[in-house]
């Protein structure tokens, strides 16, 4: 449902759902749909939906925490300067009109379109059929039945069969934001390095402030290096290994019952 673009097949997933527990329904509908829902989203999300950035920073930071505060968020700024820098470098080595991500999305969608066939209502109003589907394309306000292109801001298979029957450059429908001098523009912001401890600036107000530790007491134990995992998460843990015999997962090949017995 959070990656569904159109609203019948928001509605088929939420069905499936409402089947299994009909309390997680009211649930998601309480906790608001546009918070997690690209249909529902005040702003296009993309098709991107994930947390991956933020598992990475916490991956790459695990040593990082057992230092002082100082020592710590010295080590995240070095980190995001050298992350800054490596895609500011590989972000101004691109030579193609759109940036590595968004081309090789526009490469797939050309080659989906292939297979399509497209029947003209005006100069701006399309049907493209898709394996016996049929879709309405409207190039003037950029949009597809499916959802995609208005949601994406790049054309969708659809839109692509569409432009190509009218020798248009799919490049000039798409947003700007996924242009490679777009993403250069993203990292010309710079982490400054910071001088040595000792030849800061500090302001009085500040340098007389004194900073009193937390009212917080310890609980009892080491401290927790981990975050504390999903039920989902535990449960495609608990389930990646599978049986090499028969491919099913949750068990592996010693612990099959489908195994055939020794006599």
């Amino acid at each position: 449902m959070a990656k569904a673009y159109t609203q019948v097949e928001f509605d088929s997933i939420m069905e499936k759902v409402e089947k299994v527990d009909f309390k997680v329904k009211e649930y998601l509908k309480l906790a608001g749909y546009k918070k997690w829902a690209r249909l529902y989203a005040p702003v296009n999300m993309g098709w991107t939906m994930t947390s991956n950035i933020v598992e990475s920073i916490n991956a790459a930071l695990v040593s990082a925490r057992e230092l002082p505060i100082y020592d710590f968020l010295e080590e995240v700024r070095k980190m995001f300067g050298r992350w800054n820098c490596s895609n500011r470098k590989e972000a101004s080595h691109t030579y193609t009109v759109l940036g590595k991500q968004y081309q090789e999305m526009r490469t797939l969608n050309e080659a989906m379109s292939t297979r399509m066939t497209v029947v003209p209502s005006n100069e701006y109003l399309h049907t493209v059929n898709d394996e016996g589907r049929h879709y309405t394309v409207c190039r003037l306000k950029r949009k597809c039945s499916c959802g995609r292109f208005q949601v994406n801001e790049l054309p969708c298979p659809h839109a692509w069969t569409v432009l190509k029957s009218k020798f248009l450059m799919p490049e000039d429908y798409c947003s700007d934001y996924y242009k490679s001098k777009s993403v250069v523009m993203t990292y010309e912001v710079l982490v400054y390095p910071l001088p040595n401890q000792n030849e800061w600036n500090i302001p009085a107000h500040i340098s007389e402030e004194v900073v009193l530790p937390p009212k917080w007491k310890r609980s009892p134990g080491r401290p927790k290096k981990k975050r504390d995992k999903s039920f989902s998460e535990l449960l495609q843990k608990k389930n990646q290994h599978s049986c090499s015999t028969y491919g099913q997962r949750g068990h592996n090949k010693s612990t099959c019952r489908n195994a055939p017995r020794r006599t």
